[in-house]
């Protein structure tokens, strides 16, 4: 089977049509904080001095900032040390003057986001991402705040093991969970697995699997052109029971008010 690239224009329009549910919802700062907190991608809000005003779970989790607290209101993105570094600054105040920015290859160092922010010391060497700057408009047309989506292509780990462990699970994701292959994709024992990737991650691999299953199902059910059963299906789940209480109990919405605030 041939390999297909997606192009530069194909990830700009990708990043242009997750951006299309934040435009409207400015004046409403409960509904907004809301879509941003079930939204599958890492997101930030911020101020246009660059302060941080909202940011979502799944950027607290991917990023590995311990707390909101020490996040909201603290952090400004034009005062990064490492965004300075990268020479991103000037190119991201571009989104003050209405203008939606693209990152691409943003190659971030942990170790230096250790160094200079409170999050936690996890066996991680560089995130790479793409990331999208758009600005969100008040009643009058003037730029408020702005917003910066992450898509997040690569996490680099200093284990190989579990970096294995994970891309084995991210490949077969649409299968049952197998404990003893995702082991032997890592070249350890099963046992000597799991307590390793627990070690580094914070869960276990099948957790993982979980987690990575659900934010699957999150893509499929951005989809309206599908039911929601149909997309369960295409993730391998079961739109009855089991699954639809799982997908509850990891979101905090049922799938059909997931779609529905995700989609206004």
């Amino acid at each position: 089977m041939e390999t297909r690239f997606i192009s530069v224009k194909e990830q700009i329009d990708v990043q242009k049509e997750l951006a299309k549910p934040f435009q409207s919802l400015l004046a409403e700062k409960e509904l907004l904080a809301n879509v941003i907190e079930c939204f599958p991608y890492p997101i930030q809000i911020f101020s246009i001095d660059g302060t941080a005003r909202m940011i979502n779970k799944a950027t607290l989790d991917l990023i590995g900032i311990k707390s909101r607290e020490a996040h909201i209101g603290i952090y400004n993105v034009f005062k990064d040390p490492i965004v300075i570094a990268l020479g991103c600054v000037d190119k991201i105040k571009q989104v003050l003057a209405g203008k939606t920015v693209y990152l691409t290859d943003f190659n971030a160092s942990y170790p230096d986001m250790i160094r200079y922010f409170d999050v936690v010391d996890r066996d991680i060497q560089v995130i790479s991402s793409d990331i999208t700057c758009f600005p969100l408009l008040n009643a009058e047309g003037i730029v408020e705040w702005f917003a910066a989506i992450f898509i997040f292509k690569k996490i680099y780990k200093g284990k190989e093991e579990i970096e294995r462990g994970k891309q084995y699970i991210q490949s077969h994701w649409l299968e049952q969970y197998d404990a003893d292959k995702a082991a032997k994709a890592a070249y350890l024992s099963k046992s000597h697995f799991i307590k390793l990737f627990k070690n580094h991650t914070g869960i276990t691999p099948h957790q993982y699997y979980i987690n990575y299953k659900i934010d699957k199902l999150k893509e499929k059910l951005l989809d309206t052109n599908i039911s929601i059963a149909q997309a369960f299906s295409a993730c391998n789940m079961d739109y009855s029971g089991h699954s639809a209480r799982l997908f509850k109990e990891k979101t905090g919405f049922s799938p059909s008010d997931y779609r529905k605030y995700t989609n206004k």
